[in-house]
């Protein structure tokens, strides 16, 4: 697949909507008393399994925790598991395209099929963070490093 295509494929493990809904009911644990822009993310995990996270705001706000942290912190606590489909959402509902740190640890847990769903339709992680670096990366560094 090109990094131009969107992704279109059904998905066959329940589709989008358990990821709307998880992500939405996320969004009433959200700690937001300064932005007040409470944000709600869920993922499907290879498992099938589904995890969602909600932000979590800090007076110094360099230390706010993104939707997207505090869900994958759950999927670890849960036992782990990489990411096959992910979905944020809004306090109304508007789908949200995770910022450039959230795409960056998305991808970290992250296979080569995972679709994340954007304002402009279903997309592949590759398609939202191109040229990503990531634990692919460190394991060829690794495995060439070892041929020296």
């Amino acid at each position: 697949m090109s990094r131009s295509e969107t992704v279109t494929a059904p998905m066959d493990d329940g589709g989008w909507e358990p990821l709307r809904l998880a992500a939405t009911a996320a969004l009433a644990n959200a700690y937001v008393p300064y932005s007040k822009f409470p944000v709600g993310a869920a993922a499907r995990l290879e498992d099938g399994s589904i995890v969602s996270g909600c932000n979590v705001e800090n007076a110094s706000y360099g230390l706010t925790l993104c939707a997207e942290c505090t869900m994958i912190g759950a999927a670890r606590m849960n036992g782990g598991g990489l990411i096959t489909a992910f979905y944020c959402v809004d306090a109304q509902g508007e789908i949200l395209m995770p910022c450039g740190r959230c795409r960056q640890i998305l991808n970290e847990f992250s296979t080569a099929q995972t679709q994340l769903m954007t304002p402009s339709g279903v997309k592949s992680m590759d398609q939202v963070l191109p040229d990503a670096f990531g634990p692919r990366d460190l394991a060829r560094i690794a495995a060439s490093g070892a041929e020296h």
